[in-house]
Formats: C-alpha cells, structure tokens, sequence
C-alpha cells in the first residue's frame, strides 16, 4: 500500500523516466557534480549495482536519510548535494513535512506520513530578531526566515541537505509584511511594506537551485498584509490592505509565470467579519487571509466565524464546508496556522491560554468526504504558534 503523501509512479514510467535522467546526466560526466557516477563507488550498494541502489533510496522517507548518510561515502555524497531530491521531483516523488515556530528562534518539523517529530538546530541571531515580524516559507529543500536584526530586514536559511543555518541572500527590494509561496525550488514574494513603511507592489522570485532573486513585472495593487498561493500553477495574491485606506482589498491578483503578466480578480476575497454581526474593534491587527490550496481548490479559514470555505473559481463566491476543530482560538486570526499538506489541510494550533498546552495538528483529507477533523499529533508547548510552512520535497 502506498503510503499517503508520497507519490509512487509505476514500474515501467517509473525505469523509463530515470533512463532518461540517468542518459541526460551521462552527458554531464564532465562535470565535477557529477564524477561521482562514473566511480567505482557509485554503486552505492555493490551488490545491487546503482540504479537499483537509487531505487531503494527513492523509495526510503526522507526523515531516513541523515542515518543513510553515515553508510558511505558515495550515500553521504548523494545525498548532501541535493542530488538525490532532484531526482525524486523528477520522478513524481514528494514528501510534505510541517515546519513551526512556537518561539522565533526554535524550529519543529513534523512528518505527518510516519508521524514524526524533529527539532531544527536553533537559530543563531541576535535576540532582537524575535521582536521583529516574521514571515517564513519553504523552497525546494530550503527553510527561509524573514525578519530584522537591529534596523535592518535578515534572511535566515536552514537546509535540510546539511541540517545547518546561515544567512541568505538579501531581496533587492528589503521588505516585511508580504505574501509568499513556493512552487518546487521557486518561490515569490509580493507586496509588504519597505524599511520606510511605504506599502510595495513589487514582486521578487527566489530560485532556491542557485539561491538568487529576481525583480518581475509588479502587482496591479500595492498591498501589505496579504496572502498568496499557487494554483494551477499560477501564483495567486489575496487580500491585504492597499494604501488608499486601512480597509482590507477584497480583490485579488494572478501572476501567470509563462507570459509573466498580472490580472486583477474582483471580489476574490471575502469581506473580513462578513455574516459575523456587530463586533468590537479589535484590540490587535487583523492577521492577513489564512488560505491554503489543495488539488488546485483554494480554501479559507474564516477566523471570526471559524468556518472553512472553498472557492468556486467560475462564479467568484466562496462556499462554507465546514467548521474549525473544537477549542480553536486565535488572537483575530493570529496563533494559529492554516496550511495544505500535500492532499491534506491542516490547522496547527497552539494553546487557548499562554504558556500551558499543547500544539495540536488537526487534517482534513478533501477527496475522503465531508470535512471531519482528524487530530494527527499533540505536542506540549506553552506558546502559540507564530510562523508555519510546508516543505515538499
């Protein structure tokens, strides 16, 4: 039985398509990247030979591979280069794991597929980079943290390739408060506010294979506190608050990546407090759109009325399917996490009051039925969940 969240091609696509890799990366053998198939140590496992060897550690989970590493030399080359992960995003391969923050400098990941649990190595920056804002996201096998240090914005990078962090490569245009999302080893980051305050329209692309950004074309809007996502392989910007007034933009944006152009969709997102009656004014910020895609439907999570929605791309409105797990609390929409886990949507909550609980990760498999909640992982922790992203690779 194939394991969820992890996509196994059949036998002959499967030998096909790493024939075909495998013809491609001969002509390579030049390079020095590569030198190490054509040793007498790329076997790898002597007696199976090399294809049936990378066969096998395609097929091991990638929580594996740090133990797989201390084998030999020629595993913990594979491995380390990164080698290893292209050939599984070339083979259809993927495993979505969930990585949070309860305190900005502290790190857990967690696989949902064999339910385990990891603590990243601490991050090393200064104090006061945990009063800053903090966004987070995840590119190909890359875990990237925005904030500032001092007075000016910081990009921490943790790998999983070498289980260490350094310090990443600094946007051109240094920002906070943006949307982000990742597609593969891409990601983009759009809108936000600059070191003035000033609310952006501009749009960078992190292309994590080479660790550079690149300026492209600027969203219609400049917009700050929005959200983002891919679907359908287009990459979709929601909500946010514009520079005319402090009231939340309800349309939203799509960049197609192949005609690198931007079209504006009315009413995209759904007026915040809509249906919920007369409120305070609330005591903190509005947290921007929690949403998450799943088989290409975009999901919502109504904080106020704490329902999930999905969007119906054709008619532009949004449908209620369900609700919140039980004891869900946030701070107007802060302290919690709504995010898409391969086929899976997950709210990852911390506890209702501060510092007493536990961290709760409650799935939702769309193509199994009806929304009903299933708890996943419970873990003591006494603060709330502050950033949240999904890494697939």
């Amino acid at each position: 039985m194939a394991k969820r969240g992890v996509k196994v091609l059949k036998g002959d696509e499967k030998k096909e398509k790493r024939e075909d890799m495998w013809l491609a990366q001969i002509g390579q053998r030049e390079n020095h990247h590569y030198a190490w198939y054509n040793s007498e140590s790329s076997l790898l496992i002597h007696q199976l030979g090399r294809d049936i060897s990378i066969d096998c550690l395609l097929c091991c989970s990638r929580s594996d591979y740090g133990v797989i590493t201390t084998l030999n030399t020629c595993f913990h080359s594979l491995i380390r280069s990164g080698e290893l992960y292209k050939l599984r995003r070339q083979m259809g391969i993927v495993e979505h794991w969930v990585y949070f923050s309860c305190n900005l400098l502290e790190w857990e990941a967690f696989d949902p597929i064999h339910s385990r649990w990891m603590h990243i190595p601490k991050m090393q920056a200064y104090e006061c980079f945990m009063c800053s804002d903090n966004e987070s996201l995840a590119v190909g096998t890359q875990l990237l943290v925005f904030g500032k240090e001092i007075i000016y914005p910081t990009v921490y990078k943790y790998s999983i390739l070498t289980y260490k962090w350094t310090t990443g490569m600094r946007m051109h245009t240094p920002r906070c408060l943006f949307a982000s999302a990742s597609l593969g080893e891409i990601g983009i980051i759009a809108g936000g506010c600059d070191l003035l305050g000033n609310i952006l329209s501009s749009v960078e692309l992190y292309n994590s294979e080479i660790g550079r950004w690149e300026t492209i074309p600027s969203m219609n809007k400049a917009r700050r506190m929005c959200s983002a996502v891919f679907m359908e392989g287009k990459f979709y910007v929601i909500g946010g608050i514009g520079v005319e007034s402090l009231k939340t933009i309800t349309s939203g944006e799509v960049y197609d990546l192949k005609t690198k152009t931007w079209c504006e969709i009315p009413n995209m997102y759904p007026a915040p407090n809509e249906g919920a009656g007369p409120i305070e004014e609330p005591l903190t910020a509005e947290a921007p759109p929690l949403v998450a895609v799943v088989n290409d439907v975009l999901y919502i999570a109504d904080h106020v009325l704490k329902q999930v929605k999905k969007y119906d791309k054709e008619k532009h409105l949004w449908l209620m399917v369900g609700l919140f797990p039980e004891r869900t609390a946030s701070m107007n929409g802060w302290g919690i996490a709504f995010r898409a886990c391969g086929d899976q949507l997950m709210i990852i909550r911390g506890p209702k009051v501060l510092g007493a609980g536990f961290v709760e990760i409650n799935s939702w498999v769309p193509k199994e039925g009806p929304l009903e909640w299933n708890l996943v992982a419970r873990k003591p922790f006494s603060s709330f969940v502050y950033n949240c992203t999904v890494m697939g690779c």
